[in-house]
């Protein structure tokens, strides 16, 4: 697992990976990229085998599944193509959300409140 040492202002992503995939290869210089374009958030990077406890109970079908976080909430919890495009998109979609309005769309629908608690990748990183 690597975990940036940005300063967490609550927003937290983190792809579940496995070092043998190599749509993960490919995507993983994307991610770090991405990350560095966005200090203001936290990622990590978790390969799955090396680290199951971290992914708990996801079910983890298809790589790069990813985890995107605000404090405790889960506001994405899914497989995702490797375009980093995609990612950096869903991101800016919450980015200028009030804590409040976070709250309810990570409560809005009932596959997003099962992710709460049951994906909380940051949690289990501490």
């Amino acid at each position: 697992m690597v975990l940036s040492e940005h300063p967490d202002d609550g927003f937290f992503v983190a792809c579940l990976c496995a070092a043998w995939c190599g749509s993960c290869r490919e995507y993983r210089p994307e991610f770090d990229a991405l990350a560095a374009r966005m200090p203001q958030l936290r990622f990590a990077w978790v390969d799955i085998e090396d680290e199951p406890e971290v992914a708990g109970d996801i079910d983890v079908e298809n790589f790069p599944t990813l985890v995107i976080q605000r404090g405790e909430l889960v506001l994405f919890c899914g497989a995702m193509l490797p375009h980093i495009g995609q990612l950096e998109r869903l991101i800016q979609t919450f980015l200028p959300q009030s804590l409040e309005e976070s709250r309810r769309y990570a409560l809005g629908s009932a596959e997003r409140r099962d992710w709460q608690g049951l994906a909380d990748v940051q949690a289990r990183l501490k």
